[in-house]
């Protein structure tokens, strides 16, 4: 609204619908004529001569002008403000007003025509028969209450000033960099009159077309609109001029290398080069069992080379002996959109990619991590050129859909050679903005170095025992039967206990359980986790459905399906680890997501019993931080309490406490050192003393004096805490010890709530980012040590602040301290860094 230049108009305590009846009903008093624009029904009560509903059509239809006439025409009532004894009787479930129970439309208006107005019917319930009389007199409190609900207000504390809503031109460069932030391409086409560019539609990029993520090898990740901008490098408006530039309207030279002649060529160019950009084409996205469709170039704008790769295993083979040597020499720079997919496609023809490498993808996740990084995106804002869409060459999703080997080699080989001249581009575009924004090092010393290693994590996979997972499913199976049978005899009634509207009635209405509360959107009653937590000494049976949800939970989501994600070929999961989606630094992985397998809960552990090694030569090693955040934290605060007690190699949350409540080490009770632990980790995460009372369930004010006496015992962190925040709203981001930035945009706003989220971010986003850079860094190291000295240990998986390693039984006591050292060194503290290692014959032994 700022951009547009449209005044906004609030008034504390109101709500717009007042804010609106007021200045229509000041504006009338002036003799404008005024036009509220709604498909709301209770502004019918506000119309006059001077004042009408503009309501928009509905799905493309026309729309409707309603004045007195037409409001009066359309209920058959005399004077619009019945409207609002029409929706006191009849309710409306849109604005939560509840209206009299079993009192639909048709009879409110009945009514109103007779009796003209709730007062006068309820002076004649006399008159009414039957149920109707009954519901009538019932439901009079709810009559009026309702009425009271439905009365818009008209005299609100909010003032009609002419001039501020007189209609002001549009900040056009504003929208333009507002829309490119937030990635509204389309709306800005729109907003601005610029033509709709080539390419699949808003609605498909959001969602993610396999087949098109497998050519152009990223997933849209999702924007969080808080934390970009502030002091991060300038995003260009995508669709600057009036129309993307396209391979219909740009020259460009794409070349086919189709015959052994023109691919010998093609190679001995590539071998002169210092670097140059390679894509693949395949036949999916699992990289373990896709096969290669072909291969694309760039070393010049507007200039590529394709190479199809035949479907026959031996003579694909062949095709790609011919390119072993170029990908393999290490004095060749090597560019590309997501390398990681293309490196593990070229493995499975035995050619491992060596050389420095570049990753347009990366660059611009580190420039602006909160964005997203697919490349027809980057594309388009950076280049200003919309690349050929995927349903250019396949069609839209549907039973006659080809695939990529069904596409006419002319067609494929431009798609195919534009993704590469397009990915060479943004490298010249990414190179300099990375010095600029102070990311190279980070981007050549942490983030290109873990491409590989995450190549190979992913290469090799890990096993599972199906045997143990079909066992424990039949365990969580007889368990969710017996406690729904408790929870039925707990409730006095049958119910469907995966329903949460069923739940909510069963708990609030039937058992009565808690005071208030609360109601979702949709008007139901809220029963989340967090919800039901607060309401587990209140009656046996919340506990016993937290229990149902767990166990369904992790049958269905791990237990049954962890077997079916075995890779038929290997025998071994293989997720996928990615690096763009954390704004913090953090890998997530998915397909199936390791970092949320739960690890807090007996049953959730049970779910580590089914990784294994590869045999029974071999044992998992697991090696994880201890408590790595917290010494981050006392390290970069440098607060001498803090520093002191790791160094001292006491207890944390146990000295914690002893401070805190003024005791003796050893009179710290686990109760003392629960609470201190919920502050030691809640304060990283700006929990003030509402946060901390919520999930210790303590009164508040107790909560208060707990983080006063921790900020008075360890002034450093409070200090940190303050510098963190002063430093972000002078710079715009914050940054990890490593230097990876999150931009917080909204460390200035004048937004309370918006505000406080950015604030907290600029506390826990250097500590997060800082230990996601280690472990990653540790990584890294790691992997060249066990290659270094030839050991078989591999690195399989890593899983928050752990890494799990299959090892041979003969390695162990040579890889143990290898791993070790790497973990303690890979980022220099100022307090000591502990790592706990164990090995075993699954995961949960071993860790």
């Amino acid at each position: 609204l700022d951009a547009f230049n449209i005044a906004t108009l609030e008034s504390d305590g109101f709500e717009a619908d007042d804010v609106i009846g007021t200045l229509a009903k000041k504006a009338e008093k002036k003799h404008f004529i005024t036009y509220m624009m709604t498909p709301d029904k209770d502004y019918g009560q506000l119309v006059s001569h001077h004042t009408f509903i503009y309501k928009p059509g509905y799905k493309g239809g026309a729309p409707e002008k309603l004045g007195s006439e037409e409001i009066c025409a359309k209920y058959g009532i005399k004077h619009p403000e019945q409207v609002i004894d029409i929706l006191g009787l009849m309710g409306d479930s849109v604005d939560n007003i509840p209206g009299i129970k079993g009192v639909g439309e048709k009879t409110a208006l009945s009514l109103i025509h007779e009796f003209g107005s709730i007062d006068n019917l309820l002076r004649n319930t006399d008159k009414l028969k039957g149920k109707l009389k009954e519901k009538v007199e019932q439901g009079k409190e709810q009559a009026l209450f309702s009425r009271k609900l439905a009365t818009i207000i008209t005299d609100a504390p909010v003032e009609l000033d002419e001039e501020q809503l007189k209609l002001k031109e549009v900040d056009r460069e504003k929208v333009k960099q507002l829309f490119s932030e937030l990635e509204f391409r389309r709306l800005a086409q729109t907003v601005l009159g610029e033509e709709l560019p080539a390419g699949e539609t808003e609605k498909e990029e959001e969602n993610g077309n396999p087949e098109k993520t497998a050519s152009r090898k990223t997933k849209p990740g999702q924007i969080d609109i808080f934390g970009n901008t502030g002091g991060e490098p300038s995003v260009p408006e995508a669709g600057e001029n009036t129309s993307f530039k396209t391979i219909e309207n740009v020259t460009h030279h794409y070349h086919v290398a189709d015959t052994k002649e023109k691919r010998a060529a093609l190679v001995a160019h590539l071998e002169k080069l210092s670097s140059f950009c390679f894509d693949t084409e395949t036949t999916g996205l699992d990289t373990m069992t896709a096969s290669i469709v072909g291969m694309s170039f760039s070393w010049k704008k507007h200039e590529g080379w394709y190479v199809p790769v035949p479907a026959e295993e031996k003579e694909a083979q062949e095709v790609m002996e011919e390119f072993r040597a170029v990908f393999e020499n290490k004095k060749i720079a090597k560019t590309g959109q997501n390398i990681k997919f293309d490196m593990n496609v070229l493995r499975r023809y035995k050619i491992s990619v060596q050389g420095e490498l570049f990753d347009t993808m990366i660059a611009h996740y580190l420039l602006h991590p909160d964005m997203r990084h697919n490349m027809d995106l980057l594309s388009e804002t950076y280049l200003g050129y919309s690349p050929v869409s995927i349903e250019t060459l396949i069609g839209k999703r549907g039973k006659n859909q080809l695939t990529m080997r069904d596409v006419p080699l002319e067609k494929i080989s431009e798609y195919a050679a534009e993704d590469a001249d397009v990915t060479w581009q943004l490298q010249d575009v990414f190179e300099p903005q990375l010095k600029e924004a102070g990311a190279e090092k980070l981007f050549r010393d942490i983030e290109i170095p873990l491409v590989p290693v995450l190549a190979d994590m992913e290469n090799e996979g890990i096993a599972i025992d199906t045997a143990v997972l079909k066992k424990y499913s039949a365990e969580l199976e007889n368990e969710i039967v017996d406690v729904d049978k408790e929870i039925q005899q707990l409730a006095g009634t049958p119910f469907n206990i995966s329903s949460p509207k069923q739940v909510g009635d069963i708990l609030f209405e039937v058992l009565k359980i808690g005071g208030k509360p609360k109601k979702t959107k949709t008007g139901q009653y809220a029963t989340g986790e967090d919800v039901l937590q607060k309401l587990v000494h209140e009656h046996p049976i919340v506990e016993k459905i937290l229990t149902y949800r767990e166990l369904v939970k992790l049958k269905n989501t791990y237990v049954d399906t962890l077997p079916e994600m075995v890779n038929p070929a290997t025998g071994r999961i293989h997720t996928t680890f990615n690096q763009v989606v954390a704004a913090t630094g953090r890998l997530s992985s998915d397909n199936p997501n390791l970092q949320n397998i739960p690890i807090r809960t007996a049953r959730g552990r049970e779910i580590r019993k089914a990784f294994i090694p590869r045999d029974h030569h071999h044992v998992l090693l697991s090696a994880d931080y201890s408590q790595i955040e917290l010494r981050i934290v006392a390290s970069i605060s440098g607060d001498p309490n803090m520093c002191k007690a790791f160094r001292d190699g006491v207890d944390i949350h146990t000295a914690t406490a002893a401070r805190v409540y003024g005791v003796d080490e050893k009179e710290v009770t686990k109760e003392m050192r629960y609470k201190a632990k919920s502050v030691n980790f809640g304060i990283i995460y700006g929990q003030g003393a509402f946060g901390l009372a919520e999930n210790l369930g303590i009164p508040r004010a107790e909560a208060k004096e707990i983080i006063d006496n921790y900020k008075k015992e360890f002034p450093g962190i409070q200090k940190y805490m303050d510098n963190m925040i002063n430093f972000a709203r002078e710079h715009g981001y914050v940054q990890t010890i490593c230097g990876r930035r999150r931009y917080l945009r909204d460390i200035n706003s004048a937004n309370a709530v918006v505000r406080g989220f950015s604030e907290r971010n600029a506390i826990n986003a250097p500590i997060q980012g800082s230990a996601a850079d280690m472990i990653k860094l540790a990584m890294i190291h790691v992997h060249r040590e066990l290659e270094k000295h030839r050991f078989r240990t591999k690195l399989l998986l890593q899983v928050h602040d752990e890494l799990v390693f299959d090892v041979p039984k003969e390695e162990v006591n040579d890889v143990k301290p290898v791993v070790e050292t790497c973990m303690k060194k890979a980022l220099e503290l100022d307090v000591p860094v502990e790592v706990g290692i164990g090995t075993g014959n699954n995961w949960l032994d071993a860790h």
